[in-house]
């Protein structure tokens, strides 16, 4: 069965199960917890879907940078993925177990490395098992290939590029976390993390974007009512935002849906604005 590209960046675990043979097919556990979860994903990735490699965001990422999973360069992704058995002919699906969280942060990478056949499966394991589709324990063996990629830099956004945007409101600035992360309300694990958020900013917390009984993603038309209560212009630039650069993802995957591909992500988040000594800050 070959594999058509649609306009969407999900796929449903029924076409998943349908797909599972194409040798084009590389599918990625991404799941990922935060330390208050109190979850392992690699032990919980011992059970997976059938052939999916574990991808692990704060190993395929800079670890000279002092901020968690900060985006790798272009020579450690390729050497990272090439690994996983992965070019430019491979077809990736994304997974996790955890509302989209991390799946949505990989895809996001993929994308800025240039790979556009790369999808999310909509609802994740969760919906996968609702299903009753099946698990594997086998620990797959991928054969190395050659990963190229074609940097794409307007899909980024630095601390530099964020305090221009902040002081000019060039863009509108989404902000996933929580509403009580967002007011300060809630406490901080780090004690040089100032609690708040960027002055300016619009709350969207992550969770509000999914389906409550499934964990899939919202229809396009319930995404754009969401949007626009939240007082998000769609027709005015934007950028999103989050905690440590993950679920600010997952605002990027609702607004591909409706329509808006080219929205960058702050990959330093409130994990680099709020330490910082000279940045502005609400609560």
């Amino acid at each position: 069965m070959g594999i058509t590209m649609t306009d969407s960046a999900l796929v449903s675990c029924t076409w998943l199960a349908e797909n599972l043979a194409n040798p084009k097919l590389v599918i990625l556990d991404a799941t990922f917890y935060l330390p208050r979860q109190q979850r392992n994903a690699k032990e919980e990735y011992q059970q997976h879907i059938l052939g999916a490699l574990f991808f692990d965001i704060d190993q395929v990422a800079d670890q000279s940078s002092p901020l968690p999973h900060t985006i790798p360069s272009a020579n450690q992704f390729s050497d990272a993925v090439g690994k996983m058995g992965i070019d430019h002919n491979s077809h990736i699906i994304i997974y996790d177990n955890n509302h989209f969280f991390a799946a949505a942060r990989v895809w996001w990478m993929f994308r800025i490395f240039g790979h556009t056949s790369v999808q999310i499966l909509d609802g994740g394991l969760k919906h996968w098992k609702h299903k009753n589709f099946p698990l594997d324990t086998k620990q797959p063996s991928p054969i190395s290939k050659l990963y190229k990629t074609d940097y794409r830099p307007e899909l980024i956004c630095d601390l530099t590029q964020m305090l221009k945007i902040q002081q000019s409101g060039v863009r509108q600035i989404l902000d996933a976390r929580s509403a009580d992360s967002f007011q300060g309300q809630r406490a901080l694990a780090a004690a040089d993390l100032r609690p708040g958020h960027i002055p300016h900013s619009i709350n969207l917390p992550y969770a509000h974007l999914t389906d409550a009984e499934h964990g899939t993603l919202l229809s396009r038309q319930k995404l754009h009512l969401l949007f626009e209560s939240t007082q998000v212009n769609l027709s005015q630039p934007m950028v999103t935002s989050c905690g440590s650069g993950v679920s600010a993802a997952v605002l990027l995957l609702a607004l591909y849906q409706i329509g808006l591909t080219n929205v960058p992500m702050y990959d330093g988040s409130w994990a680099e604005w709020g330490r910082q000594a000279g940045t502005p800050i609400e609560q």
